[in-house]
């Protein structure tokens, strides 16, 4: 195997890995929505997130890792949309974030 093979067969495995590792931090992240929502107890709209931003940061122990912030949709009433945030760290959620919304009382 020469040199550039090697090379191309490190960029191929670091694109896969790359790929698997944000599939894995969204669905973490789709988690947590699922989770805030219903401890609030307004419904997660289309049960998915969308990335908006994503860094590289040094987490508690020093390593290197992603930092990734997703944003989502979410209803109190069925009237109004309002927004929410989840911010990773690794792959771990180190901060969730709800606008203000109405509350639904006629339940």
């Amino acid at each position: 195997m020469s040199i550039i093979e090697l090379l191309g067969f490190i960029i191929l495995l670091s694109i896969v890995w790359y790929w698997l590792d944000g599939m894995r931090a969204k669905e973490i992240a789709s988690l947590a929505g699922a989770r805030i929502c219903k401890k609030h107890e307004v419904y997660f709209l289309d049960e998915s997130v969308a990335k908006t931003r994503m860094r590289i940061r040094r987490n508690a122990v020093g390593h290197v890792v992603f930092y990734r912030e997703y944003r989502f949709e979410f209803t109190s009433d069925g009237a109004y949309r309002y927004h929410g945030k989840i911010c990773l760290l690794g792959k771990h959620v180190v901060s969730t974030e709800m606008e203000p919304y109405r509350q639904d009382f006629s339940a």
